[in-house]
C-alpha cells in the first residue's frame, strides 16, 4: 500500500454551480496532499438530461438539438463565472467535447440504442472534468487532466460496462502513478472504454465504482468519497425525522446495506476496497471539517439499527401451473428468467408451492418478465408497495415502521428483517 497515496471523489452535487466547484476546488487545496487522484461525476442533473437527450434522437425526435443547446449553454454559463476571460483556452476544450455529440446528432441513428447512450452520456464527465481541472490550476493548484477511457477497461456490455480487472489493473500501475509524481490528477467516474477503444459506462451511479477501481488498482492509501451528507446515516432522512450518524462502520455491514438499498454508496464501490483492506471515507462537501463516517474492516461497534426503504414495488407470487411443490428445477428456471430480463430481486420467500419476490417496479421490464413465466407458472400481484430493510432490528424498531401498515411479506436472519407492506 502506498501511503503517499490518496483519492478524492466528488459527485454532481458538489459541482453543480460555480460556486460549489470553487468549494470544491478550497477543499482540494486545504485536504489534499500527497499523491492525490480525483475522480468526479458529471455536474449534477447533466446525466439526466443527457439520457433525455439521448432518448430523444433515438425516437427521431428533432428537439434533441435544442435539448443539447440548452445543456452547452448551461455550462458555458458556469464557465463564464469561473473564467471571465472568453479567450481561456477551456472554452475551446468545452466545445471540442461537445462537438462528439453534434457530430453524433446529425446522423440518423442506426448503431444499438446502448452503445449510442454511452457515447453522448459520457461526454458530461468529459467536461465537467476538463472544467474542475482548468479551474484548480487557474487558482494556483496544478493538476492535470488524465482520460479514464486510457486506464478503465472493459467489455462490450454497453451501459453495464463489465470491468476488465487485468487489463485495467495493468493500465493503471503503468499510467498514473508518474503522473501524480508531481500534480494532482482529475479523472472521470462512470466512464471507460473497450478493447477496441469504444466509450463505455459502469451503470447509473457508477463513479463511486470508478473511485474504488483506482484506489485498488494504485494500492491507494484511502478513498475519500464528498457527499452532500455528513456521512452514513441509519435511515434516509426524507423518511425519517431523527436520524443518527454512524460514526464507524464495516465493510460486511455496509455491503449488507448497500444491497438492502442503501444509496450513500454504490454497491459495487465497496468489494474492491475489502479485497485489499482500503478504509472508505464519507465527508461532506458542505461542512469538510466535520468527521463523517470510517469504513473500515473493524466489526462496526455497537451498531445502531439502519431502516432502508425502497417504494414502488410489485410483490409477485409465483405458482407451478401443475400446483406441484416448488423445487430446485422451478427455482432455477425462474431466475433465468429473471435474469434474462435482467430484473432484481429484493427479497424472496419460497414455501411449499409458490414462491414470492419483490422487485422495483418497471411497466415494461415486469410485462416482458410475466409474460415470459406465463408459460409455465401461474402468478398473483400486487403493485404500489414498499420495501423496509431494518438492520439489526429488534420488536421496537418493527413496530416504529408498521404501525400504519399491513404486511404482505415478512423475512427475517439473524441481524435483518425485510417486509413487504401496503397501507392500511
Amino acid at each position: 500500500m502506498d501511503n503517499q497515496m490518496q483519492v478524492y471523489k466528488f459527485g454532481g452535487a458538489s459541482i453543480s454551480s460555480a460556486a460549489a466547484i470553487k468549494n470544491t476546488a478550497n477543499i482540494i487545496k486545504q485536504f489534499g496532499q500527497g499523491k492525490l487522484l480525483i475522480v468526479i461525476s458529471a455536474i449534477d442533473n447533466v446525466t439526466n438530461q443527457l439520457e433525455g437527450l439521448t432518448q430523444a434522437y433515438l425516437q427521431g425526435d428533432e428537439s434533441c438539438h435544442d435539448q443539447l443547446e440548452e445543456i452547452i449553454g448551461f455550462h458555458f454559463r458556469i464557465l463564464h463565472d469561473l473564467f471571465p476571460n472568453a479567450a481561456d483556452p477551456i472554452y475551446n476544450d468545452v466545445s471540442n467535447a461537445f462537438v462528439e455529440i453534434e457530430w453524433l446528432l446529425e446522423e440518423e441513428a442506426s448503431d444499438p440504442a446502448d452503445y449510442i447512450y454511452d457515447q453522448i452520456v459520457s461526454i458530461g464527465e468529459i467536461v465537467s472534468t476538463r472544467m474542475v481541472c482548468a479551474y484548480l490550476n487557474a487558482t494556483g493548484c496544478q493538476a492535470v487532466w488524465a482520460d479514464a477511457r486510457n486506464f478503465i477497461k472493459t467489455d462490450n456490455s454497453y451501459k453495464e460496462g463489465k470491468v476488465d480487472w487485468e487489463k485495467t489493473e495493468i493500465a493503471i500501475q503503468k499510467g498514473l502513478p508518474a503522473l501524480l509524481q508531481n500534480e494532482f490528477v482529475i479523472t472521470q467516474g462512470f466512464i471507460g472504454s473497450t478493447s477496441e477503444n469504444f466509450t463505455t459506462t459502469l451503470g447509473r451511479e457508477g463513479s463511486d465504482y470508478s473511485a474504488a477501481i483506482f484506489t485498488a488498482c494504485l494500492n491507494a492509501s484511502s478513498l475519500t468519497i464528498w457527499k452532500d451528507v455528513t456521512g452514513v446515516y441509519n435511515a434516509d432522512p426524507k423518511w425519517f425525522k431523527e436520524t443518527e450518524l454512524i460514526p464507524q462502520l464495516s465493510y460486511h455491514d455496509a455491503i449488507e446495506m448497500t444491497y438492502y438499498g442503501a444509496t450513500i454508496i454504490h454497491p459495487k464501490t465497496l468489494k474492491p476496497l475489502q479485497n485489499k483492506d482500503i478504509p472508505l471515507y464519507v465527508r461532506s462537501f458542505n461542512s469538510p471539517d466535520e468527521p463523517g463516517t470510517d469504513i473500515t474492516a473493524v466489526p462496526t461497534p455497537s451498531p445502531i439499527p439502519s431502516f432502508i426503504f425502497k417504494v414502488n414495488q410489485v410483490l409477485l407470487s409465483i405458482f407451478p401451473k401443475d400446483l406441484s411443490f416448488i423445487i430446485e428445477e422451478n427455482l432455477s428456471d425462474i431466475f433465468s428468467i429473471f435474469h434474462s430480463h435482467k430484473v432484481k430481486v429484493n427479497t424472496m420467500l419460497n414455501s411449499a408451492i409458490s414462491f414470492s419476490v419483490s422487485v422495483d417496479y418497471d411497466e415494461n421490464k415486469f410485462r416482458a418478465l410475466t409474460a415470459d413465466l406465463s408459460a409455465s407458472y401461474n402468478m398473483k400481484y400486487n403493485t404500489g408497495l414498499e420495501l423496509v430493510t431494518i438492520r439489526y432490528y429488534n420488536q421496537e424498531t418493527i413496530e416504529r415502521v408498521t404501525s400504519d401498515k399491513e404486511i404482505l411479506l415478512e423475512v427475517k436472519s439473524r441481524h435483518t428483517c425485510q417486509m413487504v407492506m401496503k397501507n392500511k
